[in-house]
Formats: structure tokens, C-alpha cells, sequence
């Protein structure tokens, strides 16, 4: 993985570990009053997961701002979408 801040890094991953979440199957996250971090196999992996990080967030808020009354997707809409490419019986992308 590329490098990163060490210490808040340790404690993305250590957070990571605790919820279950395999850090390969999710290379970035957005920290609360702090900003974006991404990873990869190596520097330009890493590169593009900042670049696709930074678009969704602002589709995201693009979203939030034409309709902030939208209530966020539901999480059997998430698990669909993820577990169809990355779960036990995966069926897409492969």
C-alpha cells in the first residue's frame, strides 16, 4: 500500500479490522474534519482510488444540493450493488 500519514493511517485500518472492512475492497475514505485518504497497490493505483474518491464525493454533494431532501440510499441497495462484484457468489465485473 502506499504510503500515507502514518499514524492516522494505523487508525483507519485498526478501524478497518474492528467493523470487518477489507481495506483492498475499499481503497479510500473521506475522515470527518480532515479530508480524503486512498490506497493501492502501489502509487498510481492509489492515484486513480483518490481521483474516483474525489468524484463521488462531489457527485454526492452535487446530489445533496439540487435535492437535500432525498433521503440517503437504503443499505439493502448498497449490499446489492457491492456484494454483486465483490461477495461470495459475485457476478459482475469478472
Amino acid at each position: 500500500m502506499a504510503s500515507m500519514n502514518g499514524k492516522r493511517a494505523m487508525s483507519l485500518f485498526e478501524t478497518f479490522e474492528k467493523q470487518g472492512i477489507d481495506a483492498a475492497q475499499m481503497p479510500g475514505v473521506l475522515v470527518h474534519s480532515h479530508g480524503p485518504f486512498a490506497w493501492g497497490k502501489n502509487a498510481e493505483d492509489a492515484v486513480h482510488n483518490a481521483i474516483v474518491l474525489e468524484e463521488v464525493a462531489y457527485m454526492g454533494i452535487f446530489c445533496r444540493q439540487l435535492a437535500p431532501q432525498l433521503p440517503d440510499m437504503q443499505q439493502s441497495l448498497l449490499d446489492k450493488h457491492y456484494l454483486r462484484k465483490h461477495g461470495a457468489k459475485a457476478y459482475y465485473g469478472q
